[in-house]
């Protein structure tokens, strides 16, 4: 396989010049990489951005590269608020924390969480801590460590407590049903 590093010249051979890249090279080769950091993972525009600046220090140069791959709709900012929206396992309050980390604006993050349905919420809640419940019940304070594990996972007290409820009572149906048989 050969090596993509310029070889040391060999010998008294003087070393090739480089010719310096033309601008249109310059956009083609930051647009081609552009185009392979979008094919990783949907990345928000300031992200985006961020990787860019390292490949570039021309401020015009990634903006107009920014711009085509929005033109061309493999960036969108409300596409990935959507996704991280929808995601499972998750509250809002985590959501709101990973799409300020990465950059989106307030008003999209406010939009998304609106659009977030909070009965979707609460059975999301209720749903990872039945599959956690019996690790959690071992626990000293079961429903201390519930809460605490869905508060960890960004889930609100509107959405913890009415499951940890419910767990609670049938936990406590089910050991009633086992004494008497």
């Amino acid at each position: 396989m050969r090596s993509r590093r310029p070889r040391p010249p060999e010998g008294d051979q003087p070393a090739r010049p480089v010719r310096p890249k033309t601008p249109e090279e310059l956009r083609d080769a930051l647009l081609a990489y552009a185009f392979r950091a979008l094919g990783g993972r949907a990345l928000t525009e300031a992200e985006l951005r961020g990787k860019l600046e390292r490949r570039s220090d021309s401020p015009e140069l990634i903006e107009e590269v920014v711009k085509r791959v929005q033109e061309l709709g493999y960036q969108d900012d409300e596409q990935v608020a959507q996704t991280e929206g929808k995601r499972r396992g998750v509250g809002g309050f985590r959501v709101r924390q990973t799409l300020k980390r990465r950059g989106v604006s307030e008003e999209l993050i406010s939009e998304t969480l609106e659009a977030r349905d909070p009965d979707d919420e609460r059975a999301g809640a209720l749903e990872l801590l039945e599959r956690r419940w019996p690790a959690l019940c071992r626990k000293k304070d079961p429903r201390a460590s519930a809460y605490a594990f869905l508060a960890r996972r960004g889930f609100g007290g509107e959405a913890i407590w009415p499951a940890i409820r419910e767990l609670s009572e049938r936990a406590a149906q089910q050991e009633l049903v086992d004494r008497e048989e």
